[in-house]
């Protein structure tokens, strides 16, 4: 237990110089996790919310999708709300924006168009001044659909935001649970590109996906038990 805590304490330091930069403004700790359904902040983004809330970062939340839930959208948002909450801080609901889109439903035979990712991932970027966007890689750990078109990094260069993807992991390593701590250690090692973030508290995880009691079945159960992404995240630059 004590060398876990000294690996945390070593991480936030590392994580500091990575995202951030002295002389920030409050705006400039505007952050906006981009997510495919409402479950996924606390089935693979734990670890990450739980750093940037303990450092006075301003949490946004913008997903795109329902995730076909058959329930209104403002409950599914305060939903999301509570789980976040349950990770380590309240995050009001003018902050969580829901998307529910024709065009953009769930399912693995789903195509997203980029163009119109863009137009919603901008119009909240300008909206709440975000500095920096969390979210997917393109395999998007269980094939959740690509959400940051490379379009939109290079047409908002002047506004300098910073973008990371949470890399996906194999499956030997993606249940792996906090084994894959040291692997992912030695991975970021090689790439100086990546983050790594410890969580502090993964039994916050367990409890915040929880909150989402439609979800709430025995293999999400496993799923979190023994998830990497409940343990640690691994966060890669996205380059415009």
């Amino acid at each position: 237990m004590a060398f876990y805590c000294l690996l945390v304490v070593l991480q936030n330091l590392m994580i500091s110089l990575c995202l951030e930069t002295s002389g920030e403004t409050h705006n400039k700790k505007n952050v906006l996790f981009v997510i495919s359904h409402p479950d996924d902040e606390s089935m693979f983004f734990s670890p990450t919310i739980n750093y940037l809330t303990a450092n006075a970062y301003n949490i946004h939340v913008l997903c795109l999708s329902t995730g076909n839930m058959p329930y209104h959208t403002f409950y599914i948002s305060v939903t999301l709300s509570y789980s976040i909450q349950i990770v380590r801080k309240f995050v009001p609901l003018q902050q969580l924006k829901i998307v529910d889109h024709p065009n953009l439903q769930d399912g693995f035979r789903q195509v997203w168009s980029h163009d119109l990712l863009e137009e919603i991932i901008s119009e909240e970027v300008i909206s709440h001044d975000i500095h920096t966007i969390i979210t997917f890689d393109d395999y998007g750990c269980t094939l959740r659909l690509v959400l940051i078109p490379e379009k939109f990094l290079q047409t908002n260069s002047e506004r300098n935001i910073k973008a990371w993807e949470l890399v996906s992991l194999n499956t030997f390593r993606k249940y792996g649970g906090p084994i894959d701590i040291w692997l992912s250690i030695l991975s970021a090692k090689r790439h100086g590109s990546k983050v790594i973030i410890i969580n502090e508290q993964p039994l916050k995880s367990y409890e915040a996906m929880a909150q989402h009691l439609s979800q709430w079945v025995w293999f999400r159960k496993l799923f979190v038990s023994f998830s990497s992404y409940t343990y640690t995240n691994t966060l890669q630059r996205i380059s415009p």
